[in-house]
C-alpha cells in the first residue's frame, strides 16, 4: 500500500503539471464535451470522424493539438482516480483484519470523496465554459488531492525521528499559518490564471501607468455574465487588480516563510529538520524567481508550467514540515 500511495503522489503531480499545460495552451475547451472528446473516447483523427465531430459541435471546430492536450490530462486524471479508489478499498479491507497497526481509513475515504468531486469540477470546467470560480476550484482540488496523498504516504511510513527536535514544537502554530498563507497564495494564482490576468502588468516592481487609481477590488473578485470565459471576461482594470493582489500576496508569503525558516533554523538541532528547512528555502527562492520571470519574459509556457509545479512542491514541503513538527517522537 505504501508503494501504491507513492505512485499516486507521482501521478497527482503529473496531473497538476498537465493541468497547467492544458490551461496555458488554451486547451481547456479543446474537447467541448466530457468525459469524451466530440462524442468519441479519443480525439477524432479520421476524416469521417472529424466531420461527425464538427456536425455535433458546429461552434467548436476540431483542433487536434488542443484536444490531445485536454484528453491526455483526462487520461492521467482518470488513472489517478482509479489508484485512489484502489487505495480506499484496500484500506477498508485491511481495517477489518486484526492488527496492531491498522491502516488509516478516514484519510483514504476523504481522498476518494475529494477525487469524485474533483472529477465533477473537471466536467463543470467544460460545461460551464471555463467559469473562473470553477477553474480555480479545480486547481485547488488538484493541490488538495496531492497534499492529502502525501500526508497519507507520511502516515504509512515506518520512519521515526529518534528523540525528535522538541525545541521546534513551539513553532507548530507558525508552520500551520505559513501553510495556510501558501494555500491562499495558490488560490490567488489560480484566480489570476483563470481570468487570464497573468500578463496584465508588464513592469516590475509596480504595474505600468497610473495603476493605483485604476484598482477595482470589487470587479476583480466578481464573475461577469458571459457565454464563454475563455480568454477572460473582465476588463483591464479588473485583471490588473488581480495581478497586483497576487504580487502583494507573494510578498506576504515570502515574509511569512522567511520568518518561519529563520525561527526554526535557530532552534533546529537535527540534520533531519535542517534539510527540510533548506528544501523549503530553495523552493521559495525558485518560486519567486519563476514568478518574476513570468512578468519579465511575458509568461513563457514552460516557465509558467514550472511555476505551478514548484508551487505544488512548496506546499508539499510545508505539509511534511507540519507533519513532522506535530507527530510524537
Amino acid at each position: 500500500m505504501r508503494t501504491l500511495v507513492k505512485i499516486s503522489v507521482f501521478f497527482a503531480f503529473v496531473v497538476i503539471v498537465l493541468g497547467a499545460f492544458t490551461r496555458l495552451t488554451e486547451a481547456g475547451l479543446g474537447c467541448p464535451d466530457w468525459p469524451g472528446c466530440y462524442g468519441f473516447l479519443k480525439v477524432p483523427s479520421q476524416e469521417e470522424h472529424i466531420v461527425q465531430a464538427e456536425l455535433r459541435f458546429p461552434d467548436a471546430p476540431v483542433e487536434q493539438d488542443k484536444a490531445w492536450n485536454e484528453m491526455i490530462h483526462r487520461y492521467f486524471a482518470g488513472t489517478l482516480g482509479i489508484l485512489i479508489l484502489v487505495i480506499a478499498v484496500a484500506s477498508w479491507i485491511r481495517s477489518r483484519k486484526p492488527s496492531h497497526y491498522p491502516p488509516p481509513v478516514k484519510l483514504p475515504t476523504l481522498l476518494l470523496g475529494l477525487v469524485i468531486f474533483q472529477a465533477a469540477l473537471g466536467m463543470w470546467t467544460v460545461t460551464m465554459n471555463l467559469q473562473p470560480l470553477i477553474v480555480m476550484g479545480h486547481l485547488l482540488g488538484g493541490f488538495s488531492v496531492i497534499s492529502l496523498l502525501y500526508l497519507l504516504s507520511l502516515r504509512l511510513s515506518d520512519f521515526r525521528l529518534t528523540g525528535g527536535d522538541p525545541e521546534l514544537r513551539r513553532y507548530r502554530g507558525l508552520a500551520l499559518f505559513a501553510m495556510l498563507v501558501v494555500i491562499g497564495q495558490i488560490a490567488l494564482g489560480g484566480w489570476v490564471a483563470a481570468n487570464y490576468a497573468a500578463v496584465a502588468c508588464t513592469e516590475l516592481p509596480f504595474c505600468e501607468g497610473d495603476w493605483t487609481s485604476n484598482l477595482d477590488f470589487a470587479g476583480a473578485f466578481s464573475i461577469p455574465e458571459a457565454d464563454t470565459y475563455q480568454f477572460g471576461a473582465h476588463d483591464y482594470d479588473d485583471r490588473m487588480t488581480m495581478h497586483v493582489i497576487h504580487r502583494i500576496g507573494a510578498i506576504v508569503t515570502f515574509l511569512v516563510l522567511c520568518t518561519l525558516l529563520f525561527k526554526c533554523w535557530r532552534k533546529a538541532k537535527s540534520q533531519f529538520f535542517r534539510s527540510k528547512l533548506s528544501v523549503i528555502g530553495l523552493l521559495l527562492v525558485l518560486q519567486i524567481a519563476l514568478g518574476i520571470s513570468n512578468v519579465v519574459f511575458q509568461l513563457p509556457l514552460w516557465n509558467a508550467v514550472a511555476h505551478n509545479a514548484v508551487g505544488a512542491l512548496l506546499l508539499l514541503s510545508l505539509v511534511g514540515l507540519n507533519y513532522n513538527l506535530s507527530r510524537k517522537a
